[in-house]
């Protein structure tokens, strides 16, 4: 099988995009006719997949937002879903797993045996031993957390007492780790000059980048900052802005022109 850089690659290809649309359902915001359905997550999430497939290169569904209502069959099934009918397109299983032993092997399991996801997102904070589960579905991704979008993370991932800080202590023992074109890094919007520094240490290691659209990253900086030696490399992420650009019976509809905006935004300053 090939491996999952090269999915992307292909993905990158063939999509003609570096958006990756995450799948966070919030019962609250999901429309009126949808909630009623018997698996209203379910519903939801493959509209959103059928209405914004033309323009992505990833999805990311975020498993605490199916799991915190109990939903997780309708997870399973909606990854089922976008890989029948978009095997091309990967599903990055948004779960930030992190333990050691016996616990790592099972969350490993969950994410590729239960859910059947082509990349579960990591803590790498417990060392390699924490990882080695993940590595060993060969062909499956791992993407492992590095800085972060969010403002909090400053006090370990980029604190002054650390030098070289943590977060490029992770980019390059990640990048050395990675033997079978398996890792990504999670490296937020909201840093572009961390992000550059990444780049640097990882070469065409590619990256996942959340903190555009409701976090207000700035796409023009992310490709500035990000792009690989190939002009690809980055999956920059955006979940609410897509997903809930209206909240009425046209929300598939409105999904797909956010979708489409973005992908357009991206693609103007590739």
């Amino acid at each position: 099988m090939p491996s999952f850089h090269e999915r992307l690659r292909r993905s990158w290809q063939q999509s003609g995009s570096l958006l990756c649309v995450g799948i966070d359902p919030d019962f609250e915001r999901i429309p009126q006719q949808v909630a009623a359905a018997d698996k209203p997550y379910l519903e939801f999430g493959k509209a959103i997949v059928e209405a914004t497939a033309p323009y992505v290169c990833a999805f990311k569904p975020q498993a605490a937002h199916f799991a915190a209502a109990g939903r997780e069959q309708e997870l399973a099934e909606l990854i089922t879903f976008a890989q029948t009918n978009y095997p091309d397109i990967p599903v990055i299983l948004d779960a930030k797993r992190g333990d050691v032993g016996s616990t790592a092997k099972l969350y490993a399991r969950e994410a590729f045996e239960r859910y059947n996801a082509d990349a579960v997102t990591v803590s790498p904070y417990l060392g390699k031993d924490s990882l080695d589960p993940y590595f060993a579905f060969a062909e499956r991704g791992i993407v492992v957390l590095c800085r972060t979008s969010n403002p909090g993370s400053d006090w370990l991932q980029n604190s002054p007492d650390n030098e070289p800080p943590t977060y490029l202590r992770v980019a390059k023992q990640i990048s050395e780790w990675d033997v079978a074109d398996q890792c990504m890094l999670v490296t937020g919007a909201t840093y572009p000059d961390e992000l550059a520094k990444v780049r640097a240490v990882v070469g065409n290691l590619p990256l996942l980048v959340p903190g555009v659209g409701a976090q207000g990253g700035s796409i023009k900086e992310v490709l500035r900052s990000g792009l690989d030696a190939h002009g690809t490399g980055l999956v920059i992420s955006s979940s609410r802005a897509i997903i809930f650009a209206d909240s009425g019976p046209d929300y598939a509809e409105a999904a797909a022109a956010a979708a489409e905006a973005a992908m357009n935004e991206i693609n103007k300053f590739r």
